[in-house]
């Protein structure tokens, strides 16, 4: 369901869409990783069927992070689900950056390791 990888000093977590994902568990595992990577800013990338549950996780562990002061930024090819993410972000605040490409989240947060 999550995999992680570091390249370039960025820490790249891939969420696959599970049926039946508790968005809570997900949550929980997404800023887990995130921490034990502390400093290094984050990449979360989502496939183009990314649900709800997957969004909301996402969204949460963002909220949980923020403390750290660091660069999230989630990536995914579907624009719905991008502007949800935005909207989700703002009302917890802001300060996740969404992506269309992975490439370019990738070099943005390169660039500000």
């Amino acid at each position: 369901m999550v995999s992680h990888a570091l390249k370039n000093g960025v820490l790249i977590l891939r969420v696959d869409d599970a049926p039946g994902a508790q968005t809570q568990n997900l949550a929980v595992l997404i800023s887990d990783l995130i921490h034990v990577h502390t400093p290094v800013p984050v990449v979360i990338t989502l496939g183009a069927e990314a649900a709800g549950p997957v969004l909301e996780a996402v969204v949460e562990a963002h909220r949980r992070c923020k403390h750290a002061d660091r660069l999230i930024s989630v990536v995914t090819p579907s624009a719905p689900a991008r502007r949800a993410l935005a909207a989700k972000a703002a009302a917890h605040g802001g300060g996740l950056v969404v992506h269309a490409r992975v490439g370019t989240a990738i070099e943005t947060a390169g660039a500000a390791a």
